[in-house]
């Protein structure tokens, strides 16, 4: 079975609705992609940064019921990380972050078919160089790199540092996956087509997320495939990217197996991806349909 690492963070949301409700779940963009990794059935580490209190403990027994390995080094945080969540009537959520990573010891990364990070950790100050040599470790071994910005802007600071970490972090990418609101606030102006073209030049896929107004991907054949998406009720955005990341990630890996993982990748044609895509949209579906960071198992998709 295709084994995966995921780096960055985990944390809890403390989803504020619109009725005055709050309620906690366990989330954080890297931590989520790896429970839908586990919950489709694939064989996933996580490398984060977590306490071993209240919320650690509700973070760490969240993960391991969907089969997610947590790395022993990843518990070394004096707190454990939040974000809340504020929903509007439509679900869609503003978030504020009280963060606290560093990126632990990884441990040998050549072990792994698959690689993925992404978001706060990804671009960290501390923790950036690290990423991308690990990343480009896992590489040169010939692991499949993904990455998902999934930028922040009310922590990451000014765009103007942040842009060209994301940038170097494409360039190490095999599969690259970004929303329209990440590329407005990154890229202001510009054409999502004519920015996806330009990071093709070294993913072999890079796919832009537009909320209800589906998918646009672009193969590195220079195909663009567009996939709208399905029609849902929504019950609230959380963790909606992320669900579509792994639901992604899941359909690469069933199509290309372990030890070619890489040469297969590059073999996936357009007719392939879309199907896989598709798959990625209905998965991101039944995750904004129920409340929280809440992503299927395989038996539901």
């Amino acid at each position: 079975m295709p084994k995966f690492l995921v780096v960055g963070e985990a944390l809890i949301d403390v989803v504020h609705t619109p009725d005055g409700v709050v309620n906690e779940h366990p989330g954080g963009s890297p931590a989520n992609v790896a429970l839908g990794l586990g919950r489709l059935g694939q064989d996933v580490t996580l490398a984060t940064w977590i306490s071993d209190d209240d919320r650690g403990q509700l973070i760490s027994e969240h993960l391991a019921d969907s089969h997610v390995v947590v790395t022993d080094a990843s518990r070394g945080a004096d707190a454990t990380s939040t974000a809340v969540a504020r929903l509007d009537d439509d679900g869609a959520a503003a978030y504020e972050f009280d963060v606290n990573y560093r990126l632990p010891d990884l441990g040998p990364v050549d072990g792994y078919a698959y690689v993925h990070t992404g978001s706060i950790a990804a671009v960290d100050d501390d923790a950036f160089e690290a990423t991308v040599a690990a990343l480009a470790t896992a590489k040169a071994s010939g692991a499949v790199v993904s990455y998902d910005p999934n930028l922040r802007p009310s922590l990451m600071g000014d765009v103007a540092t942040v842009r060209p970490r994301v940038e170097r972090l494409v360039e190490l990418a095999d599969i690259a996956k970004v929303s329209d609101e990440d590329l407005a606030w990154l890229r202001p102006g510009e054409d999502i087509a004519t920015v996806a073209a330009e990071w093709a030049k070294t993913c072999q896929f890079v796919v832009v997320t537009r909320g209800g107004e589906g998918v646009i991907a672009l193969h590195h054949d220079g195909t663009e495939i567009d996939v709208p998406a399905p029609a849902t009720d929504v019950v609230d955005t959380v963790g909606a990217g992320d669900s579509y990341m792994s639901g992604l990630l899941d359909g690469i890996a069933r199509m290309t197996g372990r030890e070619t993982a890489r040469d297969r990748l590059a073999g996936l044609g357009p007719a392939t991806l879309r199907g896989i895509l598709e798959r990625a949209a209905h998965i991101a579906a039944i995750t904004v349909s129920r409340a929280g960071a809440n992503p299927p198992w395989e038996t539901e998709v």
